[in-house]
């Protein structure tokens, strides 16, 4: 769907219509213009002709049907990954794609052995979560939005942000902003310039290794951020927003597990408003799951960092970012 055009179409129209196609569109949950009634037929044609509704997505659910990975094919034929993943507490969240494929080139990361073709548009972001709204209907709604698929959503800086607007709209989707997590590679404008946002959005730090030397093999882009600049920015965020950040660590076998690696992220974490999140692997054929996850954490609960593991999903579907549209 094309927000730019629907909104050109709108122009024309008297402003009682927005409010009409916004109702259908977000609340309705249509996939055809004619479900409209309230809408004039001539109107309805045009729409349908100019601004069509229909999301054209490949379909994958795991076995628990707990995790649904979607294949989005765009306009311009290039295809794009989201994922749903419905949580035991009744939450339902959706994991968007802010770029085709990414520049950043992780070593641990299906998405950068695609390479970069483009960013995505505003729209382009926002059917991903309209896709799984209609998924849905009737049967719960979309709770959280997490930017944690293809691509690095600071690169997409504003195209990001005017996305999370029309999610939160309590017009759209009305999904809460603290509801809302941005997750970077530490791409430090990105952070200085989301500091200075009246949203209350959450910001996520992918973080991987506990040294400069390590993160800069597995993360490239460490290279032009190093760690020490990267925490400085991150400390400046948190002093401008009062905001919890959270750091993401993939756990990989042999890798980032080990004990003296466990001592090195200690002094790194043990920080107000610092939160690290302890990631099961999806394995995409260059490294192995750890096996010391449960030692790993305690090793850093018992030195005061707080920390938690999050769940793994969608393994037998490869919901992991990028191997679905490695596939294709």
């Amino acid at each position: 769907m094309d927000l730019i055009q629907l909104n050109k179409i709108l122009e024309k129209e008297p402003s009682y219509r927005i409010k009409q196609v916004k109702l259908a569109l977000y609340d309705g949950l249509i996939k055809n213009w004619n479900e409209v009634k309230t809408l004039p037929l001539s109107l309805r044609d045009t729409l349908n002709k100019e601004c069509p509704l229909s999301i054209d997505a490949q379909v994958l659910a795991s076995k628990d049907k707990n995790t649904i990975k979607a294949l989005i094919t765009l306009k311009d034929d290039l295809k794009i990954e989201t994922v749903l993943m419905k949580h035991k507490d009744g939450r339902n969240t959706v994991c968007v794609s802010s770029q085709v494929g990414c520049p950043l080139n992780c070593a641990f990361c299906a998405t950068g052995k695609l390479g970069f073709e483009r960013n995505l548009g505003t729209f382009e972001i926002v059917e991903q979560v309209l896709f799984f709204s209609r998924h849905l209907k009737g049967k719960g709604r979309v709770s959280n939005v997490v930017f944690m698929g293809m691509g690095e959503p600071f690169l997409n800086y504003d195209n990001v942000i005017e996305s999370i607007k029309i999610l939160n709209d309590k017009d759209s989707l009305n999904i809460g902003a603290r509801h809302i997590s941005i997750s970077t590679a530490g791409v430090i404008e990105g952070i200085n310039r989301l500091s200075e946002e009246k949203l209350q959005i959450n910001l996520s730090v992918s973080l991987h290794a506990p040294n400069n030397d390590l993160r800069s093999k597995l993360m490239p882009i460490n290279d032009q951020y190093s760690i020490e600049e990267l925490l400085e920015s991150v400390d400046d965020y948190i002093n401008k927003t009062n905001r919890k950040v959270m750091f993401e660590y993939l756990m990989l076998k042999d890798v980032n597990d080990s004990n003296i690696q466990a001592q090195e992220l200690t002094r790194l974490m043990r920080r107000p408003l610092y939160f690290l999140n302890l990631i099961e692997y999806n394995p995409t054929g260059v490294f192995e799951p750890s096996i010391r996850m449960k030692e790993f954490k305690e090793l850093l609960e018992k030195r005061g960092v707080q920390v938690t593991q999050r769940y793994r999903f969608g393994q037998n579907i490869q919901a992991a970012c990028g191997q679905l549209a490695s596939r294709a």
